[in-house]
């Protein structure tokens, strides 16, 4: 293994507790409703209850194409380890709030904080493995993010053992604690933004409106999944309380574990398979990705309207291979379509459409379910947008950037 191998190996290792922690100090009130309401009043509405998981959505949304474009512009490092600190204390001083709106401020801010680290995370990874591993790469980065919301639950048994101070007290101390570590041993790509072999054609063979289309195609690939996928994310708990009656510790565990170690799988399965069929043809990400949108279609039925419990765990499991799939392969069909000097603004704009999705169905279900709308019913629609998706995503038409294969 070469120095510049291991060094790129490491940035994905330094920035997967990152990813851990951006999911878990995001998710983690997800678990923690019940506790929460029992002492801010306000939090035992369902709608107000949406509106406080839907804010951190709007501000992230608006933020994040801000935050990709300063990602292609400065150092990214200082950029992750800023974004670290920021929402990590952020985290801190929620711990120490005791009204409604002082935590509907600070949720805000983490919002913004947050919106700066994934573009810049995941371009430095796609800098860094070019070709044959970046799929890999990316899906375990990824992977990060499912085990922080894996271990969501954990806050929502603390919260419950102890106190929700307590938990948040917790989880922005090691993200703190980390973000020490970080400003040590990470380090920016020299020479970012610089392709391996040969150089992409000339402006004459640029097919431009070609490469425009496929991003918009992208774009849009990217903000449908996200109905369904924050739909489960924030409202999945709530959904196993009212159908199986399940307390706040077991709903939390049971929504976040499953969905999330079965994620964590597709992430790895995505992005190896995706490896192996992008080096046997250009269109073997998007294949991949489409696979996974199909089964988050079928799956987010079943979670739905199955009438069994074990059988919406299943259906929770098949959802997160499937998004798994799907979200290993985001950042890396981006760099088909988006040259280098791009991506972190790139991936910026899809976070905002993927993310605005997101804040306008959290608390879109609350409302709903406020006004008698069963949350189950609600969560079998979120199938429409999914199956759209897939349908887009394999009339894609990507290119291999790096190498200047044009399909």
């Amino acid at each position: 293994m070469t120095s510049l191998t291991r060094q790129a190996w490491l940035v994905v290792a330094l920035l997967w507790p990152v990813a851990l922690l951006n999911y878990l100090d995001r998710q983690m009130i997800a678990t923690m409703g019940v506790s929460m309401g029992a002492e801010i009043v306000e939090l035992r509405s369902a709608a107000a209850y949406g509106l406080f998981m839907g804010v951190f959505l709007q501000v992230y949304a608006i933020a994040s194409p801000f935050g990709g474009a300063i990602a292609d512009r400065v150092n990214r490092k200082w950029l992750i380890v800023g974004s670290l600190g920021i929402w990590s204390a952020v985290t801190l001083l929620m711990g120490i709030a005791h009204d409604f709106t002082t935590l509907l401020w600070l949720r805000g801010v983490m919002g913004l904080s947050e919106a700066f680290y994934m573009p810049a995370g995941l371009s430095l990874i796609a800098d860094y493995h070019r070709g044959a591993t970046r799929s890999l790469a990316i899906g375990i980065h990824m992977s990060g993010l499912y085990t922080g919301q894996a271990l969501g639950g954990v806050p929502g048994w603390i919260a419950q053992s102890l106190s929700w101070h307590a938990a948040f007290a917790i989880c922005g101390g090691i993200g703190v604690t980390y973000g020490v570590i970080l400003a040590i041993f990470l380090r920016e790509k020299e020479d970012r933004g610089a392709v391996t072999t040969s150089p992409l054609p000339g402006p004459e063979h640029d097919h431009s409106s070609v490469r425009w289309i496929g991003y918009v195609m992208l774009v849009i690939c990217f903000a449908l999944p996200s109905f369904p996928g924050w739909a489960v994310k924030n409202w999945l708990p709530t959904l196993l309380q009212d159908r199986f009656l399940l307390d706040q510790k077991s709903s939390g565990l049971w929504a976040t574990i499953i969905y999330a170690s079965a994620a964590f799988c597709g992430v790895l399965a995505g992005g190896k398979s995706s490896d192996f069929l992008f080096a046997r043809h250009v269109h073997g990400r998007t294949w991949v990705s489409a696979s996974g949108l199909l089964c988050t279609a079928i799956a987010i039925v079943g979670i739905g309207l199955a009438p069994d419990f074990w059988i919406v765990i299943a259906c929770s499991a098949l959802y997160g291979f499937g998004f798994g799939m799907f979200d290993a392969n985001s950042m890396p069909i981006l760099c088909q379509v988006a040259p280098p000097r791009f991506r972190g603004t790139g991936y910026g704009l899809m976070n905002f459409c993927g993310t605005g999705a997101g804040a306008l169905v959290t608390p879109l279900l609350g409302k709903l379910k406020d006004s008698g709308t069963p949350l189950a019913l609600s969560f079998a629609y979120c199938a429409i947008p999914a199956i759209l998706a897939a349908a887009i995503m394999v009339l894609m038409r990507p290119r291999d950037r790096d190498r200047g294969v044009v399909t």
